[in-house]
């Protein structure tokens, strides 16, 4: 299970980076680069939020096998980091436009959305 796990892990980080690419690349060859460059820090940040989730369940899933306890900052840190992503953006508004900064700290979602749907969807109905 935990294998299966990993590869999800890394399979919404590899998808992640091909949006990224393509946010540098709106930035590079349109006028609206504030946009582009908002999409990047908060797909940047949520980036981050998804390795850090990732490691405490992987530190739980320790802890379960070696039966002791976890303390965790839990939703609390990703709020914060989602919370510094905005106050960069109103530093610094010349540079990162807000709203985007907002779409993209949600942009991992949207992509475990997509990527679950296509897996839905191509999985024979068998296997439900």
């Amino acid at each position: 299970m935990m294998n299966e796990y990993k590869s999800v892990f890394f399979r919404y980080i590899k998808y992640t980076l091909y949006v990224l690419s393509i946010f540098f690349l709106g930035y590079a060859v349109t006028p609206y680069k504030s946009i582009f460059l908002g999409l990047a820090l908060g797909t940047v940040f949520s980036l981050y939020n998804l390795w850090s989730m990732y490691a405490k369940i992987e530190r739980l899933g320790q802890a379960v096998i070696q039966k002791r306890k976890v303390k965790t900052l839990g939703s609390l840190s990703r709020l914060m980091l989602a919370g510094l992503a905005v106050l960069i953006a109103m530093k610094y508004p010349e540079h990162f436009h807000l709203l985007s900064v907002v779409v993209g700290l949600v942009s991992i979602y949207i992509i475990m959305l997509i990527d679950s749907l296509t897996i839905a969807i191509r999985t024979p109905k068998e296997k439900r």
